[in-house]
This record gives structure tokens, C-alpha cells and sequence, in this order.
């Protein structure tokens, strides 16, 4: 307690550190003002009452901050440039145009951002309009009959929303505490917790009902430390470096380690998963009010067989637990760790450079991502299992957002003491 106090202390103090929290922290109000201003002509009421009754938008809800279920100006959240990153991340190992544009340091980063940026805004447009189309179809009457005036300003009001949010992200990111996107998602994620603590405490009338909040309160601490467990978790495999004369001097004889994290993938398997499961429900929910029976038919089914929890919870955990080992092989290159090393005169004892310390790091790596891969597919369907094991159903240990706040709480802090550790040394 006494070193968190003297954390704090250190930050008032240094001024410039002061001031860029103090701007993250504000930019975090706005983005939570602006969730909250609607677009007229929605009828609330009914809009809470869909969302309550449909698990697929619900869930989406969550991470929107509850902005979806206001129908706010910020209502898609900040999802469509989250899609256009992944799109952007994927074709940059396809495609070598863009491969070697990545590789062109600070400049390669800024283009493949602005490209980014600009895909952003025709998924934002896509987004808005099936929002829309969903909402329209419901029999609650959430939306009014727009004239195509109307349809378009609300459209644009949508995407104009989410190109608000990714700017504000980027001014965050620029602040260098924690990344900006992630932030916007961790304080959506946050403001659900308060109203959902008061729910969950609220239905609490019996001393059985009590017994179940415990059991969920342990379960709970349980799923936080795993999580950090898991997120900090990290092999290290034991790189030696050869001595080398250059001159008058010598370099190398160092013993270090190449640390191999558990969870490689961070948290984008499950988006990845929530992506691919969600599709097929929401693509039915435009069909089920067709004309056609066969098609009103299979679109029935599809929604039905989705909102069943244990096939749904099935499918889940089978796409995140593969995804992961799929999006490990994308971001984790081996060959090219292994070059590097032996460019640098660095060797994993007792195995050769080269070709076999590759053949080496793929074995540790697929050895190591196999608890990453299960603890993830676990933390994605935990929201499924807990309310079968304590009565009790709540976002408060919801796999996924409390994975995604832990990361984001770590990563933030650990740029927090690097901020300061670097103007220790400057006082130097």
C-alpha cells in the first residue's frame, strides 16, 4: 500500500506525466458524454427491452459501453476500426506490397495506419445501416419509419461517431499511457460494472441467494488471478551470446534469455471467434421476416440453434482455442527470431544456429501455446458456465471483458513506470 501511495505521489509531482493523465482521463469522460446522447427519434424503452432479449446484440452492448443500447452517436463503438486493423494485420502477412510497406519502419507504420483509417469508414457505414435494418425489423417499433433523408443523417451520424472515437483513441495512444483503443473499450467495459454490481446485489433476498453471490465472488477472484497468471506468464528459453573482439574491445560473453509469453495471441482469438460466430445469427436476422418459407425456415434455425448455450458455448471454445494457434503462427516468426540471433552471434545452448534453433522455438512455442490456447477458450465461455454454477448471471466475470480490462490495467501501468523509470533517469 505504501509503494502504490508513493507511486502516486511520484506522478503528481512530475508535471508533464500529471498532465498526460489527467488528458487521458478526460478524453475517457468525453467518449462516455458522448455515448450517452442519443439519435432522435429511437424509443428507448423497447430499444432496452430487444437488447435484453437478444444474447448476440446484448453481448455486443457490453463492449459498446452500454452506447448500442442508447442507440447513442457512438453507438458501433469503436468495432469498425478494430475489424479494419485485424483486415490490415492479416493482408499484411498475405500480401508482400504490404509486407514490405510494415517493414519500412516509422513511415510503413503511419501509411498501413491511414489505410486503416480510411477502411474504417465503409465498415462503419456497413455496420450502421445492418444496426439499423436489425432494429427496424424488430416487432417492438424501436425505430420510426425513416425517409431516406433520415436513413442517411442517421448513418452518417453513426460513422461519423466511430471516426470521433478512433481519433480520440490515437490522441490517447499519443499521450504514451497504455494504447488508445483499448483504453476506449476498458472504460466501456468499466462503466457496465456499477449498474451490474447493483443488479446482481439487488436480486440477493434469501440466505441461499447470499450463498450464490459468494460462490460468485470466489469464482471471480479465481478468474482474476488466472488471468494475470496467464497474461505475465512467460518461458524463457536461455540465449548466450558469443564474445567478439572488435578493435581493442570486447563485446559479447553475455548470458540473457528470449522470453516466449504463454498467451502470445493476447485477446484477439476471441475477438477473432466472436466475429465468426456472430455472423451467422445477425446475417439470419435479415431473413426471418422473409417471404420466402424456406428461407424464413432456415433463418428461424440458424437464430434458435445460436441462442442454444451449449452449442453455442461449444463452438466458442472450439474457434477461440483454434484461432489462437492460428493467429500465434501469424504473429510469431521463428525463421526469423532464429536469424536474427545468429546475425547477433547469439545461440540457445545446445542447439545449433540456425535452422534447428527455429525447428527448436516452434517446438517450445507449440508446447507453451497449448495452456494459452485452453485458458482462453476457457475465459471465453466462462459467462456461459458461471451462471449455471451460481445462479447468478452478470458481466462482472465476464471472460472476455475481464480479460480485456486486466491487459489493459497491465499494459498501462507498465507504461506508467517506464514513463517514470526514464526520468529517473534523466535526473541522473
Amino acid at each position: 500500500m505504501f509503494t502504490f501511495l508513493h507511486k502516486l505521489q511520484q506522478i503528481w509531482k512530475i508535471k508533464d506525466l500529471r498532465n498526460k493523465i489527467l488528458f487521458v482521463l478526460g478524453m475517457l469522460v468525453i467518449f462516455r458524454i458522448a455515448a450517452h446522447i442519443p439519435i432522435s427519434g429511437v424509443n428507448h424503452e423497447n430499444l432496452v427491452k430487444f437488447f435484453q432479449g437478444n444474447q448476440v446484440l446484448g453481448f455486443i452492448n457490453v463492449f459498446s459501453g452500454g452506447a448500442m443500447e442508447q442507440f447513442s452517436i457512438v453507438a458501433l463503438g469503436i468495432a469498425p476500426y478494430i475489424t479494419a486493423s485485424i483486415i490490415f494485420q492479416l493482408l499484411t502477412m498475405i500480401i508482400p506490397r504490404l509486407e514490405a510497406i510494415s517493414k519500412e519502419g516509422e513511415s510503413g507504420y503511419h501509411r498501413i495506419n491511414q489505410y486503416t483509417r480510411l477502411l474504417t469508414i465503409p465498415l462503419a457505414i456497413l455496420q450502421s445501416y445492418g444496426l439499423i435494418t436489425i432494429l427496424r425489423q424488430s416487432q417492438l417499433q424501436i425505430l420510426p419509419d425513416f425517409t431516406t433523408i433520415e436513413l442517411l443523417i442517421t448513418i452518417l451520424s453513426l460513422t461519423t461517431g466511430t471516426v470521433f472515437l478512433m481519433w480520440i483513441g490515437e490522441l490517447i495512444s499519443e499521450q504514451k499511457i497504455g494504447n488508445g483503443i483499448s483504453l476506449l473499450i476498458f472504460a466501456g467495459i468499466i462503466a457496465q460494472f456499477p449498474g451490474s454490481f447493483a443488479n446482481t446485489i439487488a436480486v440477493a433476498t434469501t440466505a441461499e441467494d447470499y450463498l450464490k453471490l459468494v460462490g460468485f465472488a470466489i469464482i471471480g477472484v479465481i478468474s482474476i488471478i488466472g488471468v494475470v497468471i496467464i497474461t505475465e506468464g512467460q518461458r524463457k528459453v536461455p540465449v548466450s551470446y558469443a564474445k567478439r573482439v572488435r578493435g581493442n574491445k570486447m563485446y559479447g560473453g553475455v548470458d540473457t534469455h528470449l522470453p516466449l509469453r504463454v498467451n502470445q495471441a493476447g485477446v484477439i482469438p476471441i475477438i477473432f471467434a466472436i466475429s465468426i460466430i456472430l455472423f451467422p445469427p445477425i446475417v439470419a436476422q435479415f431473413f426471418k421476416t422473409s417471404s420466402v418459407s424456406f428461407v424464413q425456415t432456415a433463418a428461424n434455425f440458424i437464430i434458435d440453434i445460436f441462442n442454444n448455450t451449449i452449442f453455442y458455448g461449444i463452438v466458442y471454445f472450439i474457434l477461440v482455442f483454434l484461432l489462437t494457434y492460428f493467429y500465434t503462427a501469424v504473429i510469431f516468426h521463428p525463421q526469423k527470431i532464429a536469424e536474427h540471433l545468429q546475425k547477433q552471434g547469439g545461440f540457445i545452448p545446445g542447439i545449433r544456429p540456425g535452422e534447428q534453433t527455429a525447428e527448436y522455438l516452434q517446438l517450445t512455442i507449440n508446447r507453451i501455446i497449448l495452456a494459452g490456447a485452453l485458458f482462453l477458450g476457457i475465459i471465453a465461455v466462462l459467462p456461459l458456465i458461471v451462471p449455471n454454477l451460481t445462479g447468478v448471471s452478470t458481466i462482472l466475470v465476464g471472460g472476455t471483458s475481464l480479460l480485456i480490462v486486466i491487459s489493459v490495467i497491465i499494459e498501462t501501468v507498465q507504461q506508467i513506470n517506464s514513463q517514470l523509470t526514464m526520468r529517473d533517469y534523466e535526473g541522473i
